[in-house]
């Protein structure tokens, strides 16, 4: 992303010493927000994208309450330990419920460096339905192994929730949650955008297909294992989400480079 190297910006009031990967993960951080607000995951003030600082791994970004996801730029995203304090802005507000379970994961998974959760229409509808999420497509195989389901307990504000979020998320990627909505987690936001789009994408077909009213063709066990194991072997390449991540990255300055700010 040329902007990265360009980009010169505030961190608000506060007096704040900005490591060099901090910098770089703002903007790779902001690009995501405005991302998720062009593709309808949210367009709202709510939800959360959280990610750690690569050289503080004890801090991590998060969105300010209040901010919609096509305001939010570099510089406007607050810096939080995992205790819940911030240090980078004055008067900034958090959403209690979105850091208690965001930073509980991020504190429980030392190799989880990105949390993304929406509301995106197509995800909600589908965690109201009893059957969940159906993989039907090879777009969607992607998903399968990787989405966990946890149930509807209210505003996500108590810490004793967060250790079964983490339970029902247990080796997947992905949550959805009943009656509520999406979750998904990476080791870098390239990973844990690349399974939120694929998980959204997977939702709005299915409700497409359940509009149709006919019967749905089910992909058979063996293929859906054979398919795993293939896609498996995808993962291991380290340019496995990050080529998909670099392009929506080029998107998003097309779209307005002033997310970098």
């Amino acid at each position: 992303m040329n902007v990265i190297a360009q980009a010169q910006f505030k961190t608000g009031a506060r007096r704040y010493d900005m490591t060099e990967g901090e910098r770089k993960i703002r903007i790779e951080a902001a690009a995501a927000f405005r991302l998720a607000y062009h593709y309808r995951w949210n367009l709202q003030i709510n939800n959360h994208i959280c990610v750690r600082i690569p050289d503080r791994p004890d801090h991590f970004l998060m969105n300010p309450y209040g901010l919609g996801w096509d305001e939010i730029t570099a510089s406007k995203l607050a810096t939080v330990r995992l205790d819940g304090e911030i240090v980078s802005h004055d008067g900034v507000e958090l959403g209690p419920a979105g850091l208690n379970f965001h930073s509980g994961i991020l504190e429980a998974r030392p190799e989880i460096n990105c949390t993304m959760h929406v509301h995106a229409r197509p995800g909600v509808a589908v965690a109201a339905t009893k059957q969940g999420l159906i993989i039907v497509d090879q777009s969607s195989m992607h998903l399968y192994g990787e989405v966990g389901t946890h149930n509807f307990e209210g505003f996500a504000e108590g810490e004793d929730e967060v250790p079964r979020i983490l339970r029902d998320l247990g080796d997947g990627h992905c949550l959805l949650m009943w009656n509520h909505g999406l979750l998904t987690i990476g080791r870098t936001i390239a990973e844990a955008f690349l399974y939120m789009r694929r998980l959204v994408d997977a939702c709005e077909l299915q409700i497409q297909l359940m509009a149709m009213g006919t019967e749905i063709r089910h992909i058979p066990k063996e293929v859906l294992e054979v398919t795993r194991k293939q896609i498996v072997e995808k993962r291991k390449s380290p340019r496995y989400a990050q080529t998909e991540w670099d392009y929506h990255c080029r998107l998003a300055e097309r779209l307005d480079p002033g997310f970098a700010q």
